[in-house]
Parts: C-alpha cells; structure tokens; sequence
C-alpha cells in the first residue's frame, strides 16, 4: 500500500491582489504618527531634603555640652 500525500495550491496573487495589498498599506502607514515635542513647561525636581536628623544631633551635642558644663540645671 502506497501513501500518497496531495499539496495544496495556494492561489496565485493577480496584479489586482498586488496592487490592492500595496494600496491597504499605502492607507494604513499613514494612519499612525507619533510627534516627539519639547514640553511647554520646563521639568520640575522637587528636592525637599529632610535634615532634622543633622539637626536633632547637632541640639544633642549642645545639650550636652550645656548640662555637662552645668550641672545644676537640673
């Protein structure tokens, strides 16, 4: 027994068929455009640095310092 596999044609593309794909993607390729514009406003960083923490440290030391030269504040 002999196992005979058939191939499917595919269709020949016509000068129409051509013609049409190139005339879709012709209208397609200029329906998306994309526009790389300077903003109007200029770029904003806001940097609110927290010090407290120097602060804090900075008031500790100087405590410190108070108290231990005197001692009877407190």
């Amino acid at each position: 027994m002999t196992n005979t596999v058939t191939a499917k044609k595919r269709p020949k593309m016509t000068n129409a068929g051509i013609a049409a794909a190139i005339g879709v993607s012709t209208v397609l390729s200029g329906c998306a455009t994309v526009k790389l514009e300077a903003p109007d406003k200029p770029i904003e960083i806001n940097l609110n640095i927290n010090i407290t923490q120097e602060l804090r440290v900075k008031l500790d030391k100087d405590i410190e310092s108070l108290v231990t030269d005197n001692p009877d504040l407190f």
